[in-house]
């Protein structure tokens, strides 16, 4: 049995023993869409009637043959395997039968009694030849796709169902529907015979495709039966296709070299659209490529053609399963069309689109899609809307459509000025792609602006990349040019000038003194523009530059996260604060907003501002001691963005690199990174203490104190002179404490902890627990307890788990001296476990190695269940989930699969009632689990 076809074959059924019994004939007509079934169940009952004691004669129209000359009656006979005396006959009649003949069920030229006295005889032998052949028993004639048959055998049909009521002949035949009936004179009288059935096959239901996916239709088949409903409106045909195409998915098969992905259903698509008129098929090319919603005006305007005869196609393909609404269903089915069509045939279609909807008042980002594809900007009406399209573009973050815009206004015949704003824009779009492909039409922007007097539009668009590129001079020199003008100090610009001198003063801060000239403190340049959103940003980054106590960078930043975060094209916006949360301490709130971000969809076509996030996240994965996740963000920085690409900023990502490498001990990585060329330039800006920092970490690993001294008094140098002397951007004094202690100058470097202590401002709570920690190796054993101890709560309390390993190893060393050994394995065991989390493994065996006396090896203790009733592995989970990973990358850290990291999840929601991955950094904060009562008196 066919699916959901069972109805429709018995139906035939019962007819045919009804024939039998009561030797009458009978007419039935299967219609249904292209692609129904309908042959399927022609087939299907033709095979059982033939089992059944009748005998069966086919015949298939076809739009090729329909002008062959009772072509369709020849094949019914040529299937009948005649005996000599009969053939011969029926050859007779088939010559007597001389064209033409009228309409089937219509009049001849000399009235309606006319084809009766030519064809009677023919008609008359043919029939009774019918009957001898059902005798036997019934005689079924199958003729599918009757639509497409020939006039002359449509006639010979009509004259046999006449005369059926006492003749055990059964006609069952097939029909599309199509456009317009191809022969509705034989339609309307075969309609009006009293023994003729109509017989409808209606799509497949969700319950038919289970059972064609599998056959125990379990909720998996459902699921998937669903799927395949929605991409193909239960066309049989198309659902078979979809359904092959998934069985040799799962058998994982491999394909043929010339195989082509989706092949199977494409052609079920094609199959479906050239069966039909081609009317039919033009209006399916033209929803392919306006892809959206054309109500029958449109369409008929684009195609030249009346409203009323898009109608009928748009009705077609509907009931054929490819249209849902208004539009095509699935981008598959549209894929699939327009792979059909030669690029001239697109392009002319997708020029008469923007032409067609221009004239209809459609929004000019829609417009200009077309006018991208058709590669068309003629027409006077094109730059206007290719500029407006562009700036919508970057304005919701697809800098690439801009791009695709703004390069074909380029190539238009415009002034000079639109010339100079298309490639302001150009700069703007296609550095967020690539910022090398942007250096000639940089270039090229800076010297028209200091021709025409530097005007405000061009130059301030200019400034941004030449500030990543390091040419501050120049932007220097640019807004200089702009304040100049005093039309401009009090105009719309003011705001945007601003934020470009605070941009200037904070990415290269040797700078800041004479923004405060300019503008007082950023916190004020901040209120002078009021709302303006990137002044806001810069001006929260500037109090965790500078910081005075006068503003909140934290709070702030988290405003303007929680403002922007969702807007598509704010990531520009939101470095700025991602940064002061960075520099005030919070690598937490990094990591959980960059994870979010990332999440977002319209990151994937900003490839420079998914490197930013990365790369930051990757910081912020470092500063809480994941080393492994700060390895694999940064190098998918430098995927996204190469080092060339980076400008100035290079020296962050590489930083970050370096640093892990050292930690990890993986020095000959870490000469690797070094290697790589870093403009000279990026030494003048915040990112390059960073990697001083983090060369004179990877020095100091190498035993070369006097390098790595030299790097961080030259930190220490820059941030004092420029006034940004804050722990978080790097606390240099800590750093150089550990050089000193290693040349064995513990006076100096005791000096230089204490000093970090009292900088105003510039501590936060990893910079104080760090410090703290190296303190206590300077105190007498009973206050050394009490200040690793503070040094503890610290680090646990800032996630620096790197850290927090040093200060519990330095802890259990302390007990151990003391005669506690018992307590001091608890504590190395601890540090052990959590080095090994981080990755540092090169620092859990230096724990092993110290004087503690190694691990000893302590008898297997029954887990504790913790208060939130999490197990170790869904801790773990939970854990990782909390810092932004995701399932398939928690399945790689821990070494199980998604499905394993997905039960573990719904358990870790249920146990600590959350309903999103977003609240479980709150709630795991709410159960952290503290340090064991004999940990923190041991520490005490």
């Amino acid at each position: 049995m066919l699916v959901q076809r069972e109805e429709q074959i018995n139906l035939l059924r019962d007819t045919f023993r009804s024939c039998e019994r009561q030797r009458r004939g009978h007419v039935s007509l299967v219609t249904g869409a292209v692609g129904s079934g309908k042959t399927s169940v022609l087939e299907s009952f033709g095979d059982w009637a033939a089992t059944a004691g009748g005998r069966v004669l086919s015949a298939a129209g076809s739009r090729a043959e329909r002008g062959l000359y009772l072509g369709v009656l020849g094949q019914l006979l040529h299937g009948a395997r005649l005996g000599s005396e009969p053939a011969t006959r029926v050859e007779s009649l088939l010559r007597e039968a001389v064209p033409p003949l009228p309409e089937p069920g219509g009049e001849g030229a000399d009235g309606p009694a006319a084809p009766d006295r030519v064809w009677a005889p023919v008609l008359h032998g043919l029939f009774s030849t019918l009957l001898d052949l059902a005798e036997p028993g019934p005689l079924v004639l199958t003729v599918d796709d009757v639509h497409h048959a020939d006039p002359a055998s449509l006639h010979c049909l009509l004259y046999v169902a006449r005369r059926l009521r006492h003749a055990p002949i059964m006609v069952v035949l097939t029909e599309a529907r199509m456009l317009r009936p191809a022969h509705p004179h034989f339609r309307a009288e075969l309609f009006s015979q009293p023994h003729f059935t109509r017989i409808t096959l209606p799509p497949l239901t969700v319950e038919a495709i289970a059972r064609l996916v599998d056959d125990d239709a379990e909720p998996a088949a459902r699921e998937t039966a669903e799927r395949c409903l929605r991409m193909t409106g239960g066309n049989p045909l198309l659902t078979r296709a979809l359904i092959e195409e998934r069985l040799r998915e799962e058998a994982d098969e491999e394909p043929a070299p010339d195989a082509v992905l989706g092949d199977a259903f494409d052609q079920a698509v094609l199959g479906c659209l050239y069966r039909h008129e081609p009317a039919v098929r033009r209006v399916a090319q033209a929803l392919a490529v306006l892809d959206r919603p054309a109500p029958t005006d449109l369409l008929g305007h684009l195609l030249d053609m009346v409203p009323e005869s898009a109608a009928p196609a748009v009705r077609v393909l509907r009931t054929s399963g490819l249209l849902d609404q208004d539009r095509l269903r699935h981008p598959r089915i549209r894929r699939s069309i327009l792979a059909d069509m030669s690029a001239e045939e697109r392009r002319g279609l997708h020029q008469r689109a923007a032409e067609v909807l221009h004239e209809h008042g459609v929004e000019p980002g829609t417009v200009a899609e077309h006018l991208v594809a058709a590669g068309w900007a003629d027409a006077a009406w094109t730059v206007p809307v290719l500029h407006d399209a562009a700036g919508h573009a970057l304005a919701a973050g697809r800098p690439d459509v801009a791009t695709a815009c703004l390069r074909l206004v380029s190539r238009a015949d415009v002034d000079e000025e639109q010339r100079t704003a298309t490639t302001a824009m150009l700069v703007s779009a296609r550095w967020q792609v690539n910022p090398l492909a942007v250096n000639g039409h940089l270039g090229h922007l800076v010297d028209t602006a200091r021709d025409t007097g530097w005007p405000a539009g061009t130059t301030l668009a200019a400034v941004p990349y030449l500030l990543w590129q390091g040419r501050v001079e120049e932007a220097g020199e640019a807004m200089a040019g702009c304040g100049g003008d005093e039309e401009q100090a009090h105009s719309a610009t003011a705001g945007r000038l601003r934020a470009m001198q605070l941009l200037l003063a904070l990415s290269h801060p040797d700078h800041l003194a004479s923004a405060r000239d300019t503008a007082g403190t950023p916190r004020a340049a901040g209120l002078t523009a009021g709302g303006y959103p990137p002044v806001q940003a810069l001006t929260v980054l500037g109090a965790a530059l500078t910081p005075t106590g006068e503003q909140d960078p934290v709070g702030g930043a988290e405003q303007l996260l929680h403002r922007h975060h969702a807007e598509d094209g704010a990531l520009p916006l939101l470095a700025a604060p991602l940064l002061a949360l960075l520099w005030a301490g919070r690598a937490d709130r990094v990591a959980a907003w960059t994870a979010a971000l990332l999440d977002r969809p319209a990151v994937r076509h900003t490839p420079v501002w998914r490197a930013v996030l990365r790369a930051l996240r990757a910081e912020a994965a470092l500063r809480l001691g994941d080393l492994p996740g700060a390895e694999q963000h940064a190098r998918s920085a430098l995927d996204d963005l190469p080092v060339a690409g980076w400008g100035v900023a290079a020296a962050g990502p590489l930083a970050t690199l370096i640093a892990c490498a050292t930690e990890s001990g993986w020095h000959a990585e870490a000469e690797r990174w070094l290697a790589q060329t870093v403009p000279a330039g990026a030494f003048r800006t915040p990112l390059g203490l960073h990697y001083l920092a983090a060369r004179a970490r990877h020095h100091l690993a190498l035993g070369r104190a006097h390098a790595a001294t030299a790097d961080l008094r030259r930190c220490g140098e820059l941030m004092r002179a420029w006034g940004a002397d804050v722990a978080g951007l790097v606390p240099w004094r800590l750093e150089l404490a550990r050089v000193q202690f290693a040349v064995g100058n513990k006076a100096h470097a005791t000096q230089l902890l204490q000093e970090q202590l009292r900088v105003p401002y510039g501590v936060d709570e990893r910079t104080r627990g760090r410090t703290l920690r190296l303190l206590a190796t300077t105190a007498a054993p009973d206050h050394r307890r009490k200040l690793l101890s503070e040094a503890v709560n610290l680090l646990q309390g800032c996630g620096d788990r790197l850290e927090l390993v040093r200060a519990l190893g330095d802890t259990g060393q302390t007990l151990q001296r003391a005669g506690d050994s018992a307590q001091a394995r608890l504590l190395v065991r601890r540090a052990y476990q959590l080095a090994q989390d981080c990755g540092a493994s090169v620092l859990a065996q230096r724990l092993v190695r110290r004087d503690t006396g190694g691990l000893p090896a302590a008898p297997p203790v029954e887990p504790v269940e913790p208060e939130d009733g999490l197990s170790e592995a869904e801790r773990r989970v939970a854990a990782l989930a909390a810092q932004g990973h995701t399932n398939r990358q928690i399945s790689s850290k821990l070494f199980i699969t998604v499905s394993t990291v997905e039960q573990h999840l719904t358990r870790v929601y249920r146990k600590l009632d959350v309903k999103r991955r977003t609240d479980l950094p709150a709630r795991l904060v709410a159960y952290a689990e503290p340090l064991p009562e004999e940990m923190q008196s041991a520490a005490s």
